[in-house]
């Protein structure tokens, strides 16, 4: 038999060669890295629900913490019952049930041709926009509305910052607000999540009586009529800050979340 003889010699030559030729290096290199590919696909297909649940529970975390609700020895789940996530198509500032608002992934709609557009002017640099944003309502122990919860995101020096608002029932007093995922220099940038940072914002107001926009992060003292509505400037990092009062006033605006939340005030969601 020809074809087993020729195996049989093929077989005897390899077997001939040195432990360290190129043939066989090559070889165990090309073995190796198959191997390991596939340890590595294995282990993404198989990690990934858990990636996804440690992600949304990451998120609930924050969203808890934002509300003053966190307590690490809570059920994150149970604690976060406590809020209902509703749907806002942002062009009318309505609730919508297009879509399950627990999973929605608004991240993933702003880069959704379908479900986002283009801005002309694009003061938080996040360059589209979703037309849908998911929203968290927190009632009190009577059933009235307590904190809106709001998702924000926009670039700073390095990176894009995403993160939550919460207001208090008004849509006008701020109750919090902190970044959950960012990229900004250590010491300078990502003190946005120092505490005593984020803790000057509480009781700031988005609006004074007139209804004009005035929330803003500046350096410096704020002038009397400026007192409830600025937050003082991260010392180091000017872009950052001016990052994060674009980003601010961008979702807190009439191409934000303004038209919501004057809808919600009045009942017309």
């Amino acid at each position: 038999m020809p074809e087993q003889d020729e195996n049989q010699g093929f077989l005897a030559r390899w077997k001939a060669l040195p432990v360290d030729s190129v043939p066989k290096t090559i070889f165990v290199a090309a073995a190796l890295c198959l191997f390991c590919s596939m340890v590595v696909a294995f282990a993404a297909v198989n990690l990934r629900p858990l990636q996804e649940a440690n992600k949304l529970n990451d998120k609930r975390i924050n969203i808890l913490q934002v509300a003053g609700l966190y307590d690490a020895g809570e059920d994150i789940e149970e604690a976060f019952a406590a809020f209902e996530p509703r749907v806002v198509d942002l062009r009318s500032g309505t609730f919508t049930d297009e879509f399950d608002a627990t999973q929605f992934d608004d991240r993933a709609a702003a880069s959704d041709p379908e479900l986002s557009r283009a801005l002309d002017e694009d003061p938080a640099g996040i360059g589209r926009q979703t037309n849908f944003a998911t929203v968290y309502l927190l009632n009190d122990e009577a059933g009235n509305l307590d904190k809106i919860i709001l998702p924000i995101h926009g670039y700073g020096l390095w990176s894009t910052l995403y993160g939550f608002i919460a207001l208090e029932d008004d849509g006008n007093q701020i109750y919090g607000l902190q970044f959950y995922d960012h990229a900004e220099t250590p010491g300078l940038g990502a003190e946005v999540d120092n505490p005593a940072w984020k803790a000057q914002w509480r009781a700031k107001e988005l609006r004074d009586d007139s209804g004009a926009l005035k929330i803003t992060v500046s350096k410096g003292l704020p002038s009397p009529d400026m007192e409830n509505h600025q937050v003082d400037a991260l010392a180091g990092a000017t872009l950052t800050s001016v990052g994060v009062d674009n980003l601010v006033r961008f979702w807190m605006g009439e191409n934000g979340f303004a038209p919501f939340l004057e809808n919600l005030k009045a009942g017309d969601v």
